[in-house]
């Protein structure tokens, strides 16, 4: 990538950040939701059927990929309300790089991603969990739930710009809920019907969700490590050029 387009990237980034500034309280939400959801299952709804050991060593790890998939819904919005505000077309009349404004947009999402992890993490620590694998395993459980976040994200790139309307948002959220929750992240396959059960280990946040436990988990090592990271890829092959072609013929 040319200096130049380093130059439109990081200024539309910063465009990114100074939205944080401007509208804290959307951030806030983005970080206090996701610590709501953990806080509920953890002490009201209850759960734990067929988990060996501590709730909470298996409710975390799935909450924090369980967080990294909703967090489609706030990329599709912000795609969807500069859309609809004309923001992007103003910048295609622009002299600027071509797929800036995406990467501009999918750097912000991803730091935005990392802040809610620690976030998340630190109520966990706050509640009495530990990640006993080491600081190796530590960071490859991370890396894991951004990797899968950064496959999330490209997946609301592209239906943001297909749906173009803000309105749009609350049709996904509809479909990302089930998808979301027919996963591991909060109860065990085995506890489900035997046909539920097969679906939701084909589910890619499964996946991750398993290898992230086994990693915090104390052996520090997971035989999970391959799917979680082919899965996220694959999500990338199909939905990262999908959107970039998609934005090259909104730009003509």
């Amino acid at each position: 990538m040319s200096t130049y387009a380093l130059t439109d990237s990081w200024t539309m980034t910063r465009r990114e950040l100074a939205h944080w500034v401007r509208q804290p309280g959307r951030l806030v939400v983005g970080f206090v939701f996701p610590v709501m959801l953990l806080l509920m299952f953890a002490y009201l709804v209850g759960g734990g059927r067929e988990v060996n050991g501590d709730y909470l060593d298996y409710l975390i790890p799935g909450m924090l990929a369980l967080t990294m998939a909703f967090g489609l819904e706030g990329t599709m919005l912000a795609i969807t309300q500069d859309l609809d505000k004309g923001v992007i077309d103003r910048f295609r009349s622009m002299p600027m790089a071509d797929g800036a404004v995406l990467v501009g947009r999918s750097a912000a999402d991803m730091l935005q991603s990392a802040l809610g992890l620690v976030v998340l993490i630190g109520v966990g620590y706050a509640l009495g969990w530990r990640a006993q694998g080491g600081a190796g395993a530590f960071l490859g459980a991370v890396g894991l739930l951004l990797l899968f976040r950064f496959a999330m994200l490209w997946i609301g790139i592209l239906l943001g710009l297909v749906a173009g309307k803000p309105e749009m948002v609350q049709a996904v959220q509809i479909l990302v809920w089930p998808v979301g929750f027919l996963s591991n992240a909060i109860a065990t396959p085995e506890s489900m019907p035997g046909w539920l059960g097969t679906v939701v280990e084909w589910n890619p946040m499964s996946r991750t969700a398993t290898a992230v436990r086994d990693l915090f988990g104390p052996a520090g090592q997971t035989d999970e490590l391959w799917p979680a990271v082919v899965w996220p890829l694959v999500l990338l092959a199909v939905f990262f050029p999908l959107a970039v072609r998609r934005f090259g013929r909104m730009s003509r």
